[in-house]
Parts: C-alpha cells; structure tokens; sequence
C-alpha cells in the first residue's frame, strides 16, 4: 500500500506542476494535491483495519499462513518456491526473481482468517509465475525501469516545487507514465491472485 500512496502523491504532483497554474499554491493546492493524498491514505487505513479485524478471528482449519502457503504450493505441484518469514508489517509479497514467498510475521505464524487469505494471495502470485501468467511477467519485465521512476520523484518534487526547475515537469510525466503503466499492469495480475486464493481455499477447505 506504501507504493501506491507514493504513486498517487507522485502523480497528483506532476498533474499540479503541468497545470495551466504553473507553481503557485493557490486554491488548486487541494484539489491536486490535498485529495489524492487524502484517498491514498483512506485506502492504507482500510487495508490495515481490514487485517487488523480479520487477524482476530481464528480460521477453522487452525493452520498458520506460513502452513497454509506450503499446503497450496505443493497442491499445485510447486516445489521450488521457499516460505520464509519477513519482520515488515504488511510486507508480504512473493519475489519470482528469488522464488521466495516472503509472510510478514503475523501472517506466517498466526492461524487467522487474514494470515490465510494473505498467504492464499502470495500463493496465486507464485502459481501465476509457474504457470508463465502474461500480465505477471509483463510486470516483472518494467519493475527495473519502475524502480528508477520512483527513486527520482522525490528529487522532482523537490526541484519543482522549491526551485521552480520547469524541465522537471516533462521528465515527472515521463515517471509519472511509468507508474501509471507499472500499475494498470498490476491492477490484473493482483485480482488474478485474489481469484485463484479464493479458488484454492475453497477447494481445499482450509
């Protein structure tokens, strides 16, 4: 969720510094800046309450999520990927360049109906590499280019805002072009592994 909330301060920046406004925070201040900051931040709120409810209700098959990912990783005959444990909160995700799928500690060692469903989605993202899903590797092929977009946005932010450089604004649409890309990429590759968690659980009735 961190990203995304730095992709939208991002991009309501550069919509802001390539508005006919030019640098001046007037009035526009809020509408360019001030919503997208406050629906980036709505959604991290949501997404942690979400888990912070889920993680207290216990799941009836009393497996820990780090059990779960194992238990669907070897259903689907994959045998290369290693579940190892990260101490970042919410920072589960699955590296296909390492074949790590990588559980947060209240998702590896608790027994909940969010540390199942977080880990059934870690999973699908893992069956998605297996099983060479499109839009997966499309994802995996620009995260190199995404990366250095993201590194250099705050270096704009701060050059646009504080020293008025205006050839900042053409190379902030060009990151900003590249995150947009990075994330309507991930938007399918995302609902793809809810899909397939939602699947797996059922038919595995964990």
């Amino acid at each position: 969720m961190y990203p995304l909330l730095g992709f939208v301060l991002g991009s309501s920046f550069v919509l802001y510094i390539g508005s006919p406004y030019g640098f001046g925070l007037g009035s526009n201040w809020l509408l360019y800046i001030g919503v997208p900051l406050i629906i980036g931040i709505w959604a991290q709120i949501r997404v942690s309450s979400a888990f912070s409810h889920w993680s207290k209700v216990r799941a009836s098959g009393n497996i820990t999520g780090a059990e779960c990912a194992r238990e669907i990783l070897q259903a689907a005959q994959i045998h290369d990927v290693n579940v190892v444990e990260t101490n970042d909160f919410l920072g589960d995700h699955y590296d296909p360049t390492k074949k790590q799928l990588h559980l947060s500690s209240n998702v590896y060692n608790t027994p909940s109906v969010a540390a199942l469903g977080i880990a059934a989605h870690e999973s699908g993202h893992a069956i998605q590499h297996a099983r060479a899903y499109a839009p997966l590797k499309a994802r995996m092929a620009i995260v190199p280019v995404t990366m250095i977009a993201s590194q250099m946005l705050p270096f704009i932010i701060i050059g646009g805002l504080f020293f008025r450089i205006s050839g900042l604004i053409t190379l902030g649409i060009w990151c900003y072009l590249i995150l947009l890309v990075f994330q309507l990429i991930t938007l399918p590759v995302e609902f793809d592994a809810s899909r397939r968690a939602k699947i797996i659980l059922r038919e595995m009735r964990i």
